[in-house]
């Protein structure tokens, strides 16, 4: 009589071929630290950026940096993202004229006055040319969900997963070379119309990319220390 073998979810799945073996990247203990001190030195010269030139920008770059972006983990792998890259002046244009319209009225009605000193450090207003200045606008739609034969199927963790991929995203811009601005006028829904996006799909976050402006400057800020952001709980 033969014998049956009984194979494990995963044994089952890999032979179907929808699994594949991970091939990653091992290093010594001496490498591991010596790369993420360097990694963390590169990250902490990114700055948000509000002086842009109008140099160009490759199409070819933020295709990469997107799907870089792309690479970002999400819930039950839905990936639920759209990034909307607008180089065209007229829509550049139309949206800087929407951003700037919500967030006059920001300043002036609806933030309070203990918002708008914290923000004095940063020299921001309700006036945002850097919307038509930088040569690309990426903005980053979440997806809520989708509609498959007619059936309308919610995505899983989507601000989670969204906001992991734009942080890829801004390290795909630093590491280009690139600046950026995490720009969030509220509210956002002019985005959907002037880019004519479909009701599944909600602003979450309007990204000018591109160089600095010769001689751009950013206040002088502080990080907070390693003691104030983490906690470790190790075995004694």
């Amino acid at each position: 009589m033969p014998k049956v073998f009984y194979l494990s979810v995963k044994e089952e799945l890999m032979l179907k071929k929808s699994w594949i073996p991970y091939r990653g990247t091992s290093y010594s203990d001496e490498e591991m630290e010596a790369r993420s001190r360097s990694f963390y030195e590169w990250a902490d010269q990114r700055r948000s950026l509000r002086s842009f030139s109008d140099r160009p920008v490759p199409r070819s770059v933020i295709e990469s940096i997107i799907r870089t972006a792309s690479t970002a983990p999400s819930g039950a792998h839905k990936q639920p993202w759209r990034f909307c890259a607008v180089s065209d002046p007229a829509l550049k244009k139309e949206i800087r004229m929407a951003a700037e319209a919500e967030e006059r009225e920001n300043y002036s009605s609806r933030m309070s006055e203990r918002w708008k000193k914290d923000l004095e450090p940063l020299g921001t207003d309700w006036q945002k040319a850097f919307l038509e200045t930088a040569p690309w606008l990426i903005v980053v739609f979440k997806e809520i969900y989708k509609t498959e034969d007619g059936v309308k199927k919610n995505n899983y963790y989507v601000n989670e997963s969204v906001g992991l991929a734009c942080g890829f995203l801004l390290m795909a811009i630093h590491h280009a070379g690139l600046t950026a601005l995490t720009h969030t006028p509220s509210p956002m829904n002019f985005l959907s119309k002037i880019l004519g996006r479909p009701a599944n799909e909600r602003p979450f976050l309007l990204i000018p990319v591109g160089h600095p402006a010769p001689g751009a400057t950013v206040p002088d800020l502080q990080r907070k220390a390693l003691d104030d952001i983490a906690c470790f709980f190790e075995e004694e």
